[in-house]
């Protein structure tokens, strides 16, 4: 049986400059430090990515998109990572993050939050690919 997750080598990488970042921060700043600290862990840990990287929202078969949304970072092309800074996750970032993964046309995604006294993580998998996925790769 095959124990290895799609991405692990990237989101194992990605989970431990969180770590690094949390354990020298801690809780209590806001998101925007924790994303810029993040950052320079992920050059140093050798992995490409992409910082507020923004997506069009299209709704349903409608041309024209009705706003964007911008993702705290797309690492190695294929991981969505979104951040929080609050003080416990609910179900509904984890909606977001879905949302994301289908807008963007990602499968795999990390929700991390600085703003616990340990971080929380969570890897979510997006099972059911948007239907406009064949022609709105960002």
């Amino acid at each position: 049986m095959n124990n290895t997750l799609k991405h692990q080598d990237i989101t194992e990488k990605i989970i431990g400059a969180a770590f690094e970042v949390h354990k020298y921060f801690g809780n209590g700043f806001q998101e925007l430090i924790y994303q810029r600290a993040l950052a320079l862990e992920l050059g140093k840990a050798g992995l490409e990515f992409a910082r507020e990287v923004e997506q069009d929202i299209f709704y349903k078969d409608f041309p024209k998109p009705i706003g964007t949304r911008r993702a705290d970072f797309v690492v190695a092309k294929n991981i969505l990572v979104e951040l929080k800074a609050i003080t416990a996750l609910e179900a509904v970032h984890e909606a977001q993050l879905l949302n994301y993964l289908k807008a963007y046309q990602l499968e795999i995604g990390l929700l991390l939050n600085f703003g616990a006294t340990s971080l929380e993580i969570k890897r979510l998998i997006l099972t059911q690919p948007h239907p406009r996925s064949k022609s709105r790769r960002p």
